[in-house]
Order: C-alpha cells, then sequence, then structure tokens
C-alpha cells in the first residue's frame, strides 16, 4: 500500500487525538467548575479560580464555553444528562426484567433519579439556589416541562386537564423529594426520603382520589 492511501488512516489518527484532547480539556474544566461553583457559588465565582483550579488558561476556557455563564449552563446540562441516563437505565432494566407495571416503571426512574441527587448533592444543591446566569431559570422551567412531557408519555396519560395536572404533581412530588434527599444529614436519612416518596406515589397511582385514564368524580 502506498503512501497516498495511507494518509488517510494517519489523518483519521489525528484526529481522534485532537478529539479526545477536547474532551479531556472540557472535562477538566467542568470538573473546576463544579469544585469552584458549589464552594462559591455562580455570582462569587471567577473565571481565573476554574482555570486554576483546572490547570488550563482563560483562553483554553473562552475557547471551549465561551465564558462562566455558559460554562455553568454547560454543567448543568451534563448534570441533566446524568440524571436523565441514571432514570432512563432504571427504567429499561425494570422492562428487561419484565415489568409492566405504570407504578413499578415510574418508580424504579423516579427512585433511581433521586439516588442522583444523592450522588451529585452538591450539584442538586448548586442547581436549586437561585444563584445562576441571566436566563437560567426560563432554562430551568422549560427542562420542566420536557420532563412533564416524559413522565406523560412513561405513563402513557391521554392530553386532558386532569391528566395533566396528575403528571405535574408526581412530577413536583419527585422534583421535592430530590431536593430534600440533596439536604439530607446522610445516607440513611436520604433513603427515608425516597422510600417516603414512593409510598406516595403509590398512593396517588393506587389508591388517590383520581386515577388516570377516568374522569374525576
Amino acid at each position: 500500500m502506498g503512501p497516498a492511501a495511507r494518509l488517510p488512516r494517519g489523518r483519521a489518527a489525528a484526529g481522534s487525538w485532537q478529539w479526545a484532547r477536547t474532551a479531556e480539556t472540557q472535562r477538566a474544566l467542568l470538573d473546576a467548575a463544579r469544585a469552584v461553583f458549589t464552594e462559591q457559588g455562580f455570582a462569587d465565582a471567577s473565571i481565573a479560580d476554574v482555570v486554576e483550579h483546572a490547570g488550563s488558561s482563560v483562553g483554553s476556557l473562552y475557547h471551549h464555553f465561551g465564558g462562566k455563564s455558559e460554562l455553568f449552563i454547560a454543567l448543568w446540562q451534563d448534570y441533566q444528562q446524568a440524571q436523565e441516563a441514571d432514570a432512563s437505565e432504571a427504567v429499561a432494566r425494570a422492562r428487561k426484567a419484565g415489568v409492566t407495571d405504570s407504578f413499578e416503571l415510574f418508580s424504579a426512574g423516579a427512585r433511581a433519579f433521586m439516588q442522583g441527587c444523592g450522588q451529585r448533592r452538591d450539584l442538586a444543591v448548586l442547581f436549586s439556589a437561585g444563584d445562576g446566569p441571566p436566563g437560567f431559570e426560563v432554562m430551568r422551567r422549560r427542562r420542566g416541562r420536557e420532563w412533564l412531557g416524559q413522565n406523560d408519555a412513561l405513563l402513557r396519560l391521554s392530553d386532558t386537564s386532569f391528566d395533566r395536572l396528575y403528571v405535574t404533581i408526581l412530577t413536583t412530588l419527585i422534583g421535592e423529594g430530590s431536593r430534600e434527599v440533596a439536604v439530607a444529614d446522610g445516607r440513611r436519612q436520604a433513603g427515608q426520603v425516597i422510600d417516603a416518596v414512593i409510598e406516595y406515589v403509590r398512593l396517588l397511582m393506587t389508591g388517590g382520589p383520581y386515577h388516570p385514564g377516568s374522569p374525576p368524580n
């Protein structure tokens, strides 16, 4: 095989190396942002603190993220993706095990989501503190509406005002439970909060005053 045929392989290898370096730099900056933002809050944190913690440069941060606000949003998106992956994987495992009951599937995802908040409690507290860049609360509310839609699809509810209210109540319960898990005094208390939330979900889904798919009394 001649040099002309080998060249694309070299380019591919160089491209893969560059991508790996880029991903490594971005990860280092996100990890540094996590340490700095969770310790100091968004408003008091500085770009200098983040790049010093990452062992990087101000130019690199601006190149990869654009600024402090964008870095905060990227950290939040990274957190959201991890939380959603935990919940989705838990539901997928339950389905693979043969679970079809709506409560069991919903509670599997809810439990994993809340456990993730306990594992990432520093981020959960940071993002619920109200200390973020301009427009962040709007993004959070938009993401909350998307989360409602995902739960609606999981529970296979109809598009009625009563079903929308029902899924809003369930989703809000999980959200509030997650915040309590994040500030719990240790794993034992966090586990008790999670168990209590799942029990409330069970009551709403099996013994409450309103059942999805049925008209209200």
